[in-house]
């Protein structure tokens, strides 16, 4: 096996792991923010806010591994 069937194969199972782990860590984040907001609605806002903002670090993740998979596409076909 040559190193671009290598990528072939890497590339979309790496990018599939990456989707799911980042599912896994928003769903847990997400039952985590609405847990606290179910303890102390008082503190809606401020929960809702961090929880946001770390869906969005979250997703960063995501689209990192997407980007790289785009960046190494280019060295299969070669």
């Amino acid at each position: 096996m040559d190193y671009q069937t290598g990528l072939a194969l890497a590339l979309p199972i790496g990018v599939g792991l990456a989707a799911l782990g980042c599912g896994i860590g928003l769903g847990n984040g997400v039952r985590g923010a609405m847990e606290a907001i179910g303890r102390q609605p008082e503190a809606d806002a401020k929960i809702r806010l961090t929880m946001i903002i770390g869906a969005a670090f979250i997703e960063a993740l995501t689209i990192y591994a997407l980007v790289t998979v785009f960046l190494f596409m280019d060295k299969i076909g070669h």
